[in-house]
Parts: structure tokens; sequence; C-alpha cells
């Protein structure tokens, strides 16, 4: 089916009170895994490429854009593309010819005012080319090998009123909150602030976003969606699912030198923690 727009499922996904599930993919191993786990789960998903997927691919956004359009066009669910954490100017101007109908547009790292201001800029280009756009308040820790920041340092959280100002003042279309995740969590741990989301989804009007969700538990996954969150990013649980099968099958299969075989097994991980996260994220799969 022809692609679908980012904007059109999160919108429904609002009205809904549910989320949509959005993956992080780095390799063609990773489009097919997450396209076949949500077939599984019969539900839309949004693969997403970073800067940084970018920038590991050697700079170049096609080979990687191409592969996941093409294979969203065969899936049997609605898949969207979206272009992640993008910092370069180059590159979210790259971003309406590869295919994406979305952006997530990084200023976070900044003050307040720089981050209002680069990110209304970048929504008023995004906008004049039919884009949504997504942008970060707060800081989710963790990103580019950072630790994680300190709960009460300042930025670690989303203040609600200057989350109300920020959306007003830059037009997003939807807003990454920092409520207590952080990227690159390799252990489920992190505890939301609920009564925090509580007074975001209360100040702000567009879709909320978690990022670092992999580090969230499944009890706060639901509670968070349930509380507001409809876009729920997920990278490092497929990037273990993968490890873990690849280092297993190698572990039981010391002879192996075709990389097809470990590859399929890891494919085949990752699609299964799709259409488990899927389920928790729906309320069909029984909390871990």
């Amino acid at each position: 089916m022809p692609l679908a727009a980012t904007g059109a499922l999160l919108t429904r996904a609002a009205e809904a009170r549910s989320a949509v599930a959005a993956f992080n993919v780095i390799t063609l191993e990773h489009v097919e895994a997450v396209i076949t786990g949500a077939e599984t789960a019969g539900s839309p998903v949004v693969l997403q490429v970073s800067e940084n997927a970018v920038k590991f691919r050697q700079g170049h956004l096609l080979p990687l854009a191409r592969a996941a359009a093409t294979a969203a066009e065969r899936a049997q669910v609605p898949v969207a593309l979206h272009l992640d954490h993008v910092r370069s100017d180059h590159l979210l101007r790259q971003a309406p010819g590869a295919g994406f109908s979305s952006v997530m547009y990084d200023a976070s790292r900044l003050p307040y005012a720089e981050n209002l201001a680069a990110t209304e800029t970048a929504v008023d280009w995004a906008h004049s080319q039919g884009l949504w756009i997504e942008a970060e308040l707060g800081e989710v820790g963790g990103k580019d090998g950072r630790p994680a920041l300190d709960a009460h340092a300042p930025g670690a959280r989303t203040d609600p009123a200057e989350a109300r100002d920020f959306v007003a003042r830059t037009g997003v279309d939807a807003l990454a909150v920092a409520i207590g995740s952080a990227h690159a969590m390799t252990t489920r741990t992190a505890a939301l602030d609920h009564g925090l989301l509580g007074r975001l989804t209360t100040a702000v009007q567009v879709p909320l976003v978690l990022h670092g969700s992999s580090g969230v538990p499944d009890e706060g996954l639901v509670a968070a969606v349930a509380g507001g969150i409809v876009k729920v990013n997920v990278g490092t649980a497929l990037n273990m699912a993968m490890t873990a099968s690849v280092r297993r099958f190698l572990t039981d299969h010391p002879e192996a030198v075709d990389s097809r075989a470990y590859l399929d097994a890891g494919r085949a991980a990752m699609a299964r923690e799709v259409t488990r996260i899927i389920g928790v994220l729906a309320g069909r799969t029984t909390l871990a």
C-alpha cells in the first residue's frame, strides 16, 4: 500500500486515545523486522531513521530511506517514514525527497530561547514542504553516549508552562517530552513522572511523544499511553533483541560463516519484539 503519513497515523491514535509505535531502524534487517512484527500485530507503524543512523551509513540517507520506502509500500499495514533526531539543516532538507512525511528536529540541547528560535525556523521550512514536524523540550538524556541527566538537573524535565509557550510560538505538530526516560537504556528501570505527564497533556494540545521507551517497564508504557502519550519511540530494545539472538546463534554454531543464517535469527528476534511492544501499547499483551 502507499506510504502512510505520520501525522495522519498520530491524529487517528490521539482521537482513539491510543499510541503508535515508532521503531528506529539501522539496517534492512531492522526495516523488515519492524514491518513483519507490525503485520503480525495488525497495527500501523512508523519506521524511523535517525541522524546517527545516517552517519553510520557513511552519511548517505537515500540507500536506507529508499529500501525502507520500498519495503513499506509492500506492507500489509500502514507504514510511515520519519526522520529522527535531526540537528543538521542539510539533512533536514533532504527529508521530502527521500519519502519522509515527518521529521523530528532536535534543538533540545540548546537553552530555551535558542531551542525555540531554531525550532521555529525549522517548522516554517518543514511546513512549506508539507512535512509534519516534532520537536523536543526538556532533554531526554542518554543520546550519543552521554549519561542521562539527573532528575533534578536543569532541563531534565519538560516544564508545562514552557511547553505551552513553545508549542504556541513554534507551531510544532508534536512534542517529545522529558518525563523520566533516557535513550540507550539496556535495563527497563526508568520511572516515568506520570503526574508531570498529566500536566503536560493539559498544557498542550499537540500529540506528545515518549523517547527512550526501551528503558520503560511495560506497566509504565501502558500508563504513559493512558496519560496522553501518542507516539512511543523504540530503538535499543530492537538492537538488544538482535544482538542477543546473533550472539546465541554464533555460540551454538561456531562453524557458521554465512551471515544470512545469523542475520535471519536476529531479524526474527526483532520482529517478535516489535509484535510484543505493539501488543503492550494496545493492551493486548500480558505485562512482563
